[in-house]
Formats: structure tokens, sequence, C-alpha cells
């Protein structure tokens, strides 16, 4: 039983229903990607659309739910006579969990089998279920980046292929894909956000008379769900029936050179990467159109597709939020506006013609310096914000050198530390624990050619049994759990200065985004220090809690390092296997309190006992310089890195001398 598919007091809720609903009609628009805090129905609208759709026809007893009227050619239940009769089933939603692994995705072969039998048995993954439905992903932003690697290859290309030490099959794979996401759990990487055709942002409405609404209907719902369902049952038929006669009229529906242009034009004005957009936008507007019951596609049918097509594939770096300027948008449409057969002598527009560029809007920095001081003293009175500085902007980001954990891990996959993980080079071979998933062969032969002989080979053959078999390892990269714990007291609070580290942090956050790492942020000033960011995914949220990080008063260093301590304590119950790096963006003054250089010292033992591996980003500047950030990284077991070192195009060997010293 699912819910009704209409749903109030969600901003942005009308949208997400329109993109599902486009791509029931055309499933070529390339799947919906819902973005939107926690408790904004996100799932339950998706699960809603399973019973708006159309029942498919499947020839019987297909695992793979081929279409009677034109069935697969390379079915691996095949062959099937086209033509043939075949039973209705309602359309299927599959639900992919983020813990599945590769082979419940795209499905396995049974290598035993194979090798002993000759036998080529294949048992369906989720794709194969999926076909001609609905495949979902929750939380898809947490799902490893090799599976949506394969599901959107899969998505894009309408098959599943798998292979696996020269055995191949393949099966028809074409469904619609959607995919939700809390962005404050981190973002999918911009490559694989443009592969999904459309994107909707949605939020809890503010509104009290709307959140009554949601309320009531969900009492309503958990008191009867039948009688709740019923309710909403002539609605729900008349949406589908809506969806059967635009699916009718989509190939009828005209897109003239007008709308063309227009659609081209928007897309070269935003500046968005490749052609996909275009094509996305376009088979979206033809959509929009077979669904308002025309057949040609109007102006409000392109604005409509770059609302819905264009804002994920506006992030220019990966701090930027998804969002679209509507005025400039309008602007784009008329510049664009045309008839079918413009005169060839007029300014058509180009992109960039008429108009031309809009004006940027970043003004002069504003570092919000007043009547600041270039520096504030330790002298300030010690209690919280004593002494404390507005946010300084953070310096241009650079590309930083590669930090990473000495020895192999065994954490989720990512691109920073050594580990072993599933995918990767080939380091050895082993028997397997449970189901053999990646074969090494020769060790597999090897096992088994002493036993030939006494097996009773007769043919050219290898006998093969269940304990010659070896099971590949793999060597590759995991993602790791960078804590930075930043000075943010008075020594520190030099606005050209701060400015620097905060770039340098920048720099590292970005480092950390490409690398699929977790991040934490420990800030330290005044008399104690803060989680100022759990440990999280959203590499942006740690960027935007730094830009406006306050500065100024004493140095608690050591309650800095103690609250990063008792982070990490943490993090390891809940996540054992992703090993952690500390960064400490620091001076290496302390002050405030009885002995802070002792209490400092003694803290910092604690990650250097626990073999926690540390870097220490050198914050001192001017011509007389104390050293001390250097002794804290002895301290830590670490080592010192100055902010022009931490640069990649400087000193060689920085890794290096990260591992030497953690070992």
């Amino acid at each position: 039983m699912t819910t009704p598919f209409p749903f109030t007091a969600v901003v942005g809720q009308d949208d997400l229903r329109l993109a599902l609903l486009l791509n029931a009609v055309s499933p070529s628009v390339g799947g919906v990607l819902v973005r939107g805090e926690k408790g904004t129905a996100k799932s339950t609208a998706v699960r809603a659309l399973t019973s708006l759709l159309p029942k498919v026809a499947v020839v019987p007893g297909c695992r793979f739910s081929c279409d009677p009227a034109s069935p697969d050619p390379g079915c691996p239940d095949g062959p099937h006579e086209g033509g043939g009769g075949g039973t209705s089933r309602p359309a299927r939603m599959v639900e992919l969990p983020v813990g599945a692994s590769e082979d419940r995705l795209v499905g396995a072969l049974d290598i035993e089998r194979a090798l002993a039998e000759g036998v080529k048995a294949f048992e369906p993954g989720l794709l194969a279920a999926a076909h001609r439905g609905i495949l979902y992903v929750d939380e898809v932003n947490l799902l490893h980046d090799h599976l949506v690697d394969l599901l959107l290859d899969a998505a894009a290309m309408g098959a599943s292929y798998v292979e696996r030490e020269g055995v191949s099959v393949r099966h028809a794979a074409r469904f619609l894909l959607v995919g939700t996401m809390n962005p404050e759990e981190g973002e999918l990487r911009p490559q694989l956000l443009d592969r999904f055709g459309l994107t909707v942002e949605v939020a809890a409405s503010r509104e009290p008379d709307q959140r009554v609404e949601v309320v009531r209907r969900r009492l309503a719902y958990d008191d009867d769900p039948a009688g709740f369902a019923a309710r909403w049952a002539d609605e729900e038929a008349a949406v589908r029936q809506r969806v059967v006669a635009a699916r009718e009229l989509l190939p009828s529906v005209r897109l003239g050179d007008a709308a063309l242009r227009q659609i081209a034009g928007t897309c070269a004005a935003f500046e968005v990467d490749g052609m996909r957009a275009d094509i996305v936008m376009a088979r979206t507007a033809t959509a929009l159109a077979a669904w308002a019951g025309r057949t040609d596609v109007l102006a409000e049918d392109v604005r409509q597709a770059a609302l819905l097509a264009l804002p994920h594939r506006r992030r220019r770096n990966p701090f930027d939020a998804p969002g679209l300027d509507e005025d400039k948008l309008d602007q784009t449409l008329e510049e664009f506006a045309g008839d079918d057969d413009p005169d060839p002598d007029g300014d058509g527009g180009g992109p960039g013609g008429g108009g031309g560029q809009p004006e940027p809007d970043e003004g002069p920095a504003d570092d919000g310096a007043g009547a600041a001081p270039p520096e504030a003293g330790e002298g300030e009175p010690a209690p919280g914000g004593a002494g404390e500085q507005s946010p300084v902007r953070a310096a241009e980001p650079f590309r930083t050198k590669v930090l990473s954990v000495p020895g192999i891990g065994e954490g989720a996959a990512g691109r920073r530390s050594r580990a072993r993980t599933e995918h990767g080079r080939t380091t050895g071979a082993r028997r397997p624990e449970g189901a053999l998933t990646k074969l090494h062969l020769a060790a597999t032969v090897r096992a088994a050619a002493p036993h030939q002989r006494a097996r009773g080979r007769s043919g050219r053959g290898l006998v093969v049994r269940r304990d010659d078999l070896r099971q590949a390892t793999r060597e590759g990269r995991e993602g790791n759990l960078v804590l930075f714990v930043v000075d943010a007291s008075g020594s520190m609070a030099a606005r050209q200065r701060m400015s620097a580290v905060k770039g340098a942090v920048l720099s590292l956050l970005l480092d950390a985004y490409q690398r699929r790492d977790k991040v934490g942020l420990v800030t330290f000033r005044g008399s104690a220090a803060d989680v100022a960011l759990p440990p999280t995914s959203s590499v942006d949220a740690a960027a935007a809690r730094l830009e406006s990080l306050p500065t100024g008063g004493r140095t608690p260093l050591a309650a800095g390092l103690l609250k990063a301590h008792d982070v990490l304590r943490v993090e390891r119950l809940r996540d054992p296997a992703r090993r952690a790096l500390v960064v400490v963006v620091t001076d290496g003054r302390a002050t405030g309190g009885l002995e802070p250089v002792a209490l400092a010292a003694r803290a910092a033992r604690l990650f250097a006992a626990e073999g926690i591996a540390s870097v220490v980003v050198d914050c001192e500047s001017g011509p007389v310089r104390l050293g001390l950030a250097g002794q804290l990284a002895g301290e830590l077991g670490g080592t010192a890195v100055t902010l022009d070192e931490l640069r990649a195009d400087s000193i060689a060997g920085l890794v290096k001398d990260v591992q030497r010293r953690a070992a």
C-alpha cells in the first residue's frame, strides 16, 4: 500500500511531482535527483509514483521482464518468440541499498560452475529486476563511487554487462532512475550529478496551516490506510490515464528550430559543460508539451525544462550551491526567441549575442576589517569571545600535496591512502571466506594442477574443485577521516595571516572532496574548543563553517587536541575501518590556564601513543620563529609543514616524510 501521490506543505513538491511524471512520460529524460533536508517526503513521493505507472506486459517466466511484442534477442533466458502471448503486471520499484555489493547490483556469475562444469550460470541483480520499472536509490550520495558509475552507465546504455574471467553476460536494463539525497551528508561528484537528467530541491514549508495538513493526512493514513488510499483512488486513476495519453502523444510532439535555439542559447549563456544539458532540456521540453496535451514545444516548456535540468550543472566548484538565476534565464529566453524560420541576416542571437554578457555581480571583496587593528595580541581577557574579530575571507585555494595515512587499511573506497579493496591492482591470492567474487585464475590453476592424476583427469579439461578456488586480493585506495584542528586564537588573528590559513584549509578541504574523505572541524580559541562540524561527508558544509569562523582570544591548544581526540574516539565506534588523518593548523603557541605548554604536550602524546597519523601546518610568520609547531609535531608523532610547503609544487617527498615519521 502506498500513500497517495499528492503531498502538501513541502516547498518544491510540485516540481518534484512534475519531474517524476515527466520521466514516466519519457524515460529518456534521464531520471531525477531529489535533493532536500530530512523529513521532506522525498521517499514518499518516489514510492507513490509506482501506482501511477501503467502495467507492463512481460514474457512469462522471463527473469529479465522482456516485452512479448519485442523481446530482447540477447536475453539470457531467451530466445523468446516475438509477438507471443504475455502476462501483465504492475511496474516495479526496485530499491538499491546503500551497502549493496557489485554482485547484488549487476548480478553474479557462478565462477565455480563455469570452471568445473562449463555452465554459464547467471543470477540476475537489481538492474535486471528494475528493467521497465523504477530503480530507486535512497541516499545516493552515500553510495560507493564504483556502484554509482555502474548504475549510471547502465542507465545511459540501457543494458548491463557482467564480465568475469572471460565469461560475459548482457541483458537489457532500461529503467527510470530516481535518487534522493540530503546535501548535509555530502555531495555527488559533478560528473555524476551531470548524469541525472533532472534535479529538484525540496524543503519543508514554514506555513503552519500547510504543516497542519501534513500531520492531519499522516494521522488519517495511519488510522485507516486502505480507506485513505481509496479516497485518492479517482485522482490517481486520472493521473495514470494522463501519463498513458502523454506517452501516446509524445512521438507527435514537434520541437521547432526556435525552441532549439532557446535551449542551446540558454545552455551556452549559463556555461554548462558538455552537450548533455542541451539534450536533456530538449527531451524534457518535449515531454512537458506532451504532458500538457500539445504537439508543439512552447517557450514556457523550455523555461520549465531549464529550471529542472540546469541547476545541478551550474556548480563551478565543489563549494558552489546548485541554483539558477531566473531573471537571467528570462532574459536569455527573450534574447533567443524568434520564429522557426529566422532571417539569416538578423542578429538571431548566438551565445553572448544581443545584450552581451551580463556584468559580473562580484564587487570588491569586503574583508570586514573596519577599525580592527592589524594584529590582535594575547593580552585580551580570556573568557569566550574577548578580543574577537569579525570573520576573514579565505585566500584563493591551491592544489595541495597529497597527505596520506601510512600502512594499508581496509576502509571505504576512496582516493587517499593505500587499502585492501574490491577494486584495484591484484597483489595476491587467498582462499575465499564466502562466495567467490574475484577469481585469481593463475592461483586456482596452480592449486588444482597437482591433483589432476588423482582426480582421474583423462581429457583436456582441468578438474577443479571448490578447495582449489582462490580469491584475488586487491590493493586500491581508501577514503579517510580528515579531522581539521584549527587555531582561531588571537595569536592567529592577523587578518592577512588568517586569510592565508583559511585558504590553506579550504585547499585541503577541496583535496578531501576529490579524494572522497569524510571531514570534521574542531576549532579552539578563548578558553575552550568546539566541534564546529562533526565528521561528515559534506565537505561544502565544512567550507561554510570555516568561512564564518571568528578569531581572537587566548590559545587553549590542549583543549583543542583533547576535543579532537574525543571526536576520533567516538568516530572509531561508528566506523572502525575508517582511518583518521589529523591536520592541526596552528603556530604552536599555547596560552591560558596552568602550564598550557605541558598540557598541550601531554595531549599530543595521546595521538602518538595510538598511532594516529597527523600533520601540523605551521602558520608561524615573521622574521623571528620559535619553531613551536615543529615541537608539537614531534609530540604528535607526525610532521610539520609550512603553508608554502603545503603547495603541490613545493618540496617533493612530503608524503614519504609523513609516513617515515609515523612509522
